[in-house]
């Protein structure tokens, strides 16, 4: 069984979206995934499946948008990939507090970041389905806007190197 990371869009941030990760365990085993569980408070679940990518992703929105009221977008990636997304990592002097990488469906057009204004020292790179952003002067004070940022989710490089130890971990007891 492959172990995928389920990174909810809009979950228990700002007071918005508001689902206890216990609930959404029970979503994941309701949707057929094994061993869920999740990491902090704002939407991340890991769980095994055997399912495809698209066909989590599918099963997993119309269950999100029942139990919350509203559309839930869902990221999806692999153990494999949360590892090869760490090791792409540009910014790799870079505190990891400072370094955002917002995970979309699919890789945008390659022109995506062309005309961005970049209003400060902050960096921008695009790799695949994942865009890297660094912030030298913290994410709250930039007023960087992304033309693509709606349709995607962000966690900062200490969430994803946890996401892809717990997935490692995962598949390690999976496989003992």
């Amino acid at each position: 069984m492959t172990v995928f990371a389920a990174l909810l869009r809009a979950i228990n941030v700002g007071g918005t979206g508001k689902l206890p990760m216990k609930e959404l365990c029970d979503l994941c085993e309701e949707a057929g995934f094994s061993n869920p569980k999740t990491y902090i408070q704002s939407g991340n679940v890991l769980f095994q499946s055997r399912l495809a990518e698209a066909k989590v992703k599918a099963k997993l929105e119309p269950l999100l948008a029942a139990k919350i009221g509203k559309p839930v977008g869902v990221l999806v990636r692999t153990r494999t990939e949360l590892e090869q997304i760490l090791t792409r990592n540009p910014f790799v002097g870079a505190s990891p507090s400072q370094v955002l990488i917002l995970f979309l469906d699919a890789p945008p057009p390659a022109r995506a970041l062309a005309d961005l204004v970049i209003p400060g020292r902050e960096e921008v790179k695009l790799d695949g389905r994942e865009v890297f952003i660094h912030y030298p002067d913290g994410m709250g004070r930039s007023k960087l806007l992304l033309p693509f940022a709606k349709l995607a989710t962000g966690r900062n490089l200490n969430t994803v190197a946890k996401l892809g130890a717990l997935a490692r971990a995962m598949d390690a007891g999976a496989s003992a």
